[in-house]
């Protein structure tokens, strides 16, 4: 079958035999999604969804810097200042309902993480049933710097793809792991080195067609192909990291309560060091918002944590600190937020509609 290209200016589409590929294509930006992009992603997936004769979806970006820094923070920043909150929650309806579908899909997807995977891009690639990570893979949840979340669906999925903690850990903190270490934290299930990306896209483009229409069976035969190129290198455990995590991190009922612990662990371990300075950069009514997500949506059907996604993004859009954030992290870059409250103590109930 000839192969037929429909090249849009912000996402590449291209069908080849029983394969579609989606190629996020705004690598000055490094591919951060707009709402534009979610919906010419959603029309390809649904594209495939419905073709009997695809066998699977490949997402990747453009460049070598990113896959996906995340959603365009300034644009839906410019929709909450010009007081069109609903503009910038349309967005967010859109952008979680192609994650859920991704999650949701009948037919292996496979993204490759290269370089740069945040916030929308850890929505497009939870989902799949293959995750490529790179030595230049590099993710984090960062959104309580700006006072805002980590969303789409991160402190519901988390629990099932990291070990005891870490959600609680990478989602208030916003550490970043790297390479190896998003494979060992279930961020991605296989580690290739980038110099073999292009060859890997060749491979899964050309043999395709090869694959089973059974959708177990296809993904097995996807990582059959993809068997040359995986670093078979053991990952090397970090057990006293892990033991430290879960320790001052999984389970906490109380946001308060799990800092004093952290406070008195200060004292005692150089795991701690960082962890106070990282948390005091960080909006307090964020992080006790992402704490409260975290409780609630663990164990929860994706679909009700998404809706609660939803609820925490109109709260946070409807404070000033998600504003604030924008301005000194993106836009006038000095760096000094002015939270509103100023500390984690001075935060009052937060009710979320729950």
């Amino acid at each position: 079958m000839k192969q037929q290209n429909h090249i849009i200016s912000e996402v590449q589409v291209k069908r080849n035999r029983r394969i579609i590929s989606i190629i996020l294509n705004r690598p000055k930006v490094l591919n951060s999604i707009n709402h534009n992009m979610v919906r010419l992603i959603r029309k390809a997936t649904d594209e495939a969804k419905q073709d009997p004769s695809i066998r699977m979806v490949l997402i990747y970006g453009e460049g070598d810097r990113g896959f996906c820094a995340g959603g365009d923070i300034k644009e839906m920043a410019q929709s909450v200042r010009e007081a069109t909150l609903e503009k910038a929650l349309e967005f967010l309806v859109d952008e979680y309902a192609l994650d859920l579908s991704i999650h949701r899909f009948p037919k292996p997807v496979v993204v490759i993480a290269d370089g740069i995977t945040m916030g929308g891009g850890l929505g497009l690639s939870a989902g799949a049933d293959i995750v490529l990570a790179t030595e230049r893979t590099s993710t984090a949840m960062p959104e309580t710097r700006i006072g805002f979340f980590p969303d789409v669906g991160a402190t519901g999925w988390m629990f099932d793809k990291c070990p005891p903690g870490y959600p609680e850990y990478l989602g208030l903190t916003g550490y970043g792991i790297t390479g190896a270490e998003c494979v060992r934290l279930g961020f991605a299930t296989h580690l290739v080195a980038s110099a073999h990306l292009p060859r890997i896209i060749k491979c899964l483009e050309s043999n395709a067609w090869e694959l089973s229409q059974n959708p177990s069976k296809a993904a097995e035969q996807i990582i059959d192909l993809l068997d040359p190129f995986l670093d078979k290198n053991d990952i090397p455990g970090k057990p006293e990291e892990d033991d430290w995590v879960r320790t001052y991190f999984s389970g906490k009922t109380s946001f308060i309560d799990m800092l004093e612990e952290l406070r008195q662990c200060s004292l005692f371990s150089n795991l701690c060091d960082g962890v106070f300075s990282r948390l005091s950069e960080r909006s307090p009514t964020a992080l006790m918002v992402t704490f409260q997500l975290l409780r609630h949506n663990k164990g929860r059907p994706l679909e009700e944590v998404f809706e609660a996604d939803l609820k925490a993004a109109r709260f946070l859009y409807s404070h000033p600190d998600f504003l604030e954030g924008v301005r000194a992290r993106l836009l006038d870059k000095d760096d000094r937020p002015r939270w509103k409250p100023d500390s984690i103590e001075k935060v009052r109930k937060i009710d979320l509609g729950l």
